[in-house]
């Protein structure tokens, strides 16, 4: 007995002792049933077994400052997605009337299910394995599924970072290698090559210098060895940033997170200085408000939310996981969910600033070069001078002009005028054609910065944007991988990560072959969309029906010190799952409706041309979505019929001082005597304590404490009545 407890002073004094029962309780020393001489389980406690699990849980990695978690969880929310995805969309859906239905459900759905992950995660201080073997075993899978949905999204995200680690390193000359089309020398007579004149120099350099593409996805063409080096680079990145954990990926995030802020705002500024920038954000974000009753977009706008903030995926319960238990996660849920959304406000401004411009750039090549059509057909009397206003200047033509001039010759010569070939050459046709993803930074963006003063410095730091902003969502990414192995089965951090990085390397490998964007295409739209909304919504429901909101929400206001608001107990409970499963089922009915496909490029034609899918690819289209998904049933399967340990077991558990008889606090005086001896207020013992003993889990004794778990770990203890021996 500890000489300074409550109780032994006690003995020693003759005043009127006036503490509670929890009060004593609060100052002994826990005893462990495992230990105890009252061990009815018949299970041996392996001295060296739990030393080292109290020791792990010590010993637990934990980050340098709150700002290094920040932007841990900043630079793996936001991605490539947020520069290349969001402002597509928005676009695409309505302009600024795109927020709206985005902004949302961001808030019904993004920012409760992030708030959920981040708790957990700190709650339990495991990856996504351990949290989920805790809080519902039979449900274990989700982790082992949020795994391989990692690994998956990983090989081909990685393949991106190679992507833009070659532009970044041909940027360095001038003029930039993609601002011309190749001359090639046929014999004595010097051509353009003829797949880039009827293309673009952008499409071409993309194409061919970079990906040297084949016509079709069962095309293999073999490897691309430029595209293996730069993967090859790619992963050494990842694995040294990853190899000591939060150690060194934490001190990688103060630049790989801020680093593309930095990028944004001087993009921003120099685009909103060039020709034409306004018209392209005026464009954007005017509203088209008929969209916002389209269903269509509300699916696309919840899919973007989900994979904005990277629900699902592991990374961010890993990330929250070296937290302190007294951190505030709800603050950081709602500040990490607004700065994502607001980065990709941002990065939408610096995209159709300069889209604006090249807009404008386009315009001007479409007027000069329909207006040598019209001159030749002035000079052969095709056309009469009379049609030509006489206020038109052909050497300084505006596009004013030539829209008056089009409209002209357009009603004179109606029945002919197809024959003429002659543009409208709208500002608005070229704002409208929307780009994205690779489309958008490899094509149209590096298109317009050819345009710019001293653009190898700005392709420069463009490309150095991307590699930050994708090296940030890897980190977190292999952190969904790296961090539940190494809790569950206790490997060594070094060589683990290493070996992840070489195996995934070496598969990788087929998306560097000359057919490997079709690759990268088939795993980007199937790989993780089904499996990741099934794993979140399973989640959802494991905190809030199997564990039981109500519980969640006590334990969340003993960690936080207040309580969170009762918005979340509706959502987590209601609101959040059946928006999942309208998603889900939106997802499944869109995989129906469109057929698989991709878009090839075809180098006769210089053009992109769909395809479908050939039977051999559909199996591993069909293979990613089950593989994916397996875990789920499989683990469910083995742990109901007991053919596997339930994995609670197995789990570290450190009870110090005082800390298991922090949860009975708060009873009430009644509930003191019920929580010691029985249920019955009538039954309370004499007013000297007896011994506590603890029974282990699975006893029928009826004096068992209340289902509620205790503690951290939910462990049940039972408490015996009689004593073995007097205090």
């Amino acid at each position: 007995m500890p000489k300074n407890s409550k109780v032994t002073q006690r003995e020693h004094s003759s005043e009127h002792v006036t503490e509670s029962v929890a009060d004593l309780l609060a100052h002994e020393e826990p005893v462990d049933y495992k230990r105890s001489i009252l061990n009815v389980t018949g299970e041996t406690w392996d001295k060296q077994k739990d030393g080292d699990e109290e020791l792990d849980m010590e010993n637990r990695p934990a980050w340098n400052s709150k700002l290094q978690y920040i932007l841990a969880q900043i630079g793996y929310s936001v991605g490539l997605g947020n520069v290349w995805r969001f402002p597509y969309l928005c676009q695409k859906n309505g302009g600024g009337a795109y927020l709206v239905p985005y902004l949302v459900l961001l808030i019904i759905i993004g920012l409760p299910l992030f708030f959920l992950e981040l708790a957990v995660g700190q709650r339990i201080r495991r990856g996504s394995i351990g949290v989920w073997n805790y809080i519902c075993p039979r449900l274990g899978g989700i982790g082992y599924a949020s795994c391989l949905v990692c690994f998956f999204v990983g090989l081909y995200y990685n393949v991106i970072i190679g992507w833009s680690i070659f532009y970044f390193f041909k940027s360095f000359q001038y003029p930039l290698p993609w601002s011309e089309c190749p001359i090639v020398t046929n014999g004595s007579v010097a051509v353009v090559e003829t797949e880039c004149e009827r293309s673009s120099a952008t499409t071409y350099f993309w194409y061919r210098e970079t990906l040297d593409i084949s016509n079709s996805i069962s095309e293999s063409g073999g490897l691309n060895w430029k595209m293996t080096l730069c993967l090859l680079v790619a992963w050494s990145l990842v694995g040294l940033a990853m190899i000591k954990g939060i150690q060194s990926s934490g001190k990688v995030m103060y630049f790989s997170s801020l680093f593309p802020y930095v990028v944004l705002v001087c993009f921003l500024v120099r685009g909103l200085l060039l020709r034409g920038a306004v018209d392209g954000i005026m464009h954007m974000f005017t509203p088209k408000l008929d969209k916002m009753l389209d269903p269509q977009v509300w699916r696309e706008a919840a899919t973007q939310v989900f994979f904005a903030l990277g629900l699902g995926f592991g990374g961010v319960i890993a990330f929250s996981s070296y937290n302190k238990q007294d951190n505030n996660c709800h603050f950081d849920a709602t500040l990490v969910s607004f700065i994502n959304f607001f980065t990709s406000v941002l990065a939408t401004l610096v995209v159709f600033a300069v889209l604006g411009f090249k807009a404008n750039i386009m315009n001007e090549k479409c007027v000069v070069e329909n207006a040598e059509k019209i001159l030749g057909y002035l000079n052969t009397n095709v056309l009469s001078h009379d049609l030509i206003p006489p206020h038109v200047n052909f050497s300084h033509l505006t596009a004013k002009d030539y829209n008056e001039m089009y409209r002209v010759i357009m009603t004179v010569k109606e029945g002919h005028f197809k024959e003429l070939g002659l543009d409208a050459c709208l500002l608005e046709d070229e704002l409208n054609k929307s780009v994205q993803g690779t489309g958008l930074a490899f094509i149209a963006f590096t298109e317009a910065m050819t345009h710019f003063p001293a653009s190898p410095f700005w392709s420069v730091m463009f490309f150095l944007m991307l590699i930050n902003l994708g090296l940030g969502s890897m980190i977190g990414t292999m952190s969904g991988i790296t961090t539940p192995i190494i809790d569950t089965f206790k490997v060594r951090k070094e060589v683990f990560t290493v070996g992840c990085c070489i195996f995934a390397f070496l598969v990788g490998l087929i998306f560097v072959q000359r057919s490997g964007n079709y690759f990268v295409t088939m795993f980007d739209d199937y790989s993780a969309t089904l499996p990741l909304t099934v794993v979140v919504i399973l989640e959802n429901i494991a905190v809030a029906w199997i564990y039981g909101t109500k519980k969640f929400m006590q334990e969340l206001t003993e960690m936080l010190g207040f309580r969170p608001y009762q918005f979340y107990y509706y959502t987590w409970k209601y609101v959040s799952p059946i928006c999942m499963a309208v998603l889900m089922t939106a997802s499944i009915i869109q995989l129906g409706v469109s057929p698989p496909g991709y878009s090839a490029w075809i180098r006769e034609e210089a053009a992109e041309k769909f395809l479908f899918y050939p039977t051999w690819a559909m199996a591993i289209l069909t293979s990613l979505i089950i593989l994916a998904s397996l875990p789920l049933p499989l683990v469910f399967i083995l742990r109901q019929f007991h053919l596997v340990s339930d994995g609670s077991n197995t789990l570290s558990v450190t009870y110090k001082k005082g800390r298991m008889m922090k949860d009975i606090s708060n009873l009430e005086d009644n509930d003191e005597t019920r929580f010691i001896l029985s249920k019955v207020p009538s039954e309370t013992p004499s007013p000297m304590p007896t011994h506590r003993s603890y029974l282990g889990p699975g006893s029928n004794s009826p004096m068992e404490m209340s289902s509620a778990p205790n503690g951290r770990y939910g462990s049940g203890y039972l408490l015996a009545s009689t004593p073995e021996s007097e205090l």
